[in-house]
């Protein structure tokens, strides 16, 4: 994490205390969050990333700033501040009162948590553990990017501690739902698949964009359901995530996978990185021209 960070609308020192035990979405992992790629002092694709949380925030009656613009021009102070015209960013909306353990002298609903980090270098391949039972696709809240995150956080400390990347968690049905950052595609020919958000996968940023913005001649991506018997049979699989790009499997623990040596994941990394181009100067136009 780098030095500053924001709270509310103000740039602080990540050294300082501010925080109470008392806020509720603090010790309950009520909250939601996104995280962002920052790109030459942009927030790529920040219009899809408060849309989700707004969705999130709904659904798990989340207070919310009143105005994305206002969140986007602290959130821009705060890289700055850093000097974190190329890193990761991510932004909390966590909820401070509701329940029997909220503390005395809250004034605000909720406080707006966010901070930077250099960009990861994730390598050239990724390679997966699996995880059976790890999605419970038919919960209401299933694929809401909530706080609460001990979870994933365990099964990806469990994957690491095997030597793996991350982990394939499979639903209740058996079927491929997501990994625990990220989404995961099959690719088959020319056509992609990635699971349906009833698989329990979360909506990411990176797997929306390839769905609905990114056209590849002779390609296509879709939803479908996956299983790991599928993954077998496909003839690349990828994951993306907004810190990962679009990033190749190369082993999934027990699973044969096929390696017929498809360039899809290389034309829609291009053609994801082309369409981040050209929102990025989009973006630095909007900035110099306010």
């Amino acid at each position: 994490m780098h030095r500053c960070l924001l709270y509310n609308e103000e740039v602080r020192d990540s050294s300082e205390r501010f925080l109470s035990p008392g806020q509720v979405g603090l010790l309950n992992g009520w909250g939601v969050f996104s995280t962002l790629h920052v790109s030459d002092g942009v927030l790529f694709a920040y219009e899809r990333h408060w849309n989700r949380m707004m969705r999130d925030a709904q659904r798990m009656h989340v207070p919310m700033p009143p105005s994305a613009d206002d969140l986007r021009t602290s959130l821009l102070r705060l890289v700055a501040a850093n000097h974190a015209e190329n890193s990761t960013l991510r932004v909390a909306i966590i909820r401070n009162t509701g329940g029997a353990f909220d503390g005395p002298g809250l004034t605000r609903p909720y406080d707006v948590i966010a901070f930077t980090k250099d960009l990861v270098n994730w390598g050239s391949h990724a390679r997966l553990a699996l995880k059976r039972d790890a999605r419970h696709a038919a919960n209401e809240f299933a694929g809401a990017k909530i706080t609460a995150w001990s979870q994933n956080l365990t099964w990806y400390e469990q994957s690491r501690q095997r030597g793996y990347d991350e982990v394939v968690l499979l639903d209740e049905h058996g079927r491929v739902s997501e990994c625990t950052s990220a989404n995961l595609f099959a690719v088959f020919g020319g056509a992609v698949f990635t699971p349906p958000l009833d698989s329990g996968c979360l909506p990411g940023i990176t797997r929306e964009i390839l769905l609905e913005a990114i056209t590849v001649p002779g390609l296509s991506v879709a939803e479908r359901h996956l299983s790991p018997a599928d993954l077998e049979q496909a003839d690349a699989v990828f994951i993306t995530s907004s810190t990962r790009e679009l990033l190749p499997v190369a082993e999934i623990d027990s699973l044969r996978l096929r390696s017929t040596g498809s360039p899809v994941a290389s034309q829609l990394l291009a053609a994801f990185r082309e369409y981040r181009r050209a929102y990025i100067h989009r973006g630095s136009t909007e900035v110099v021209t306010r």
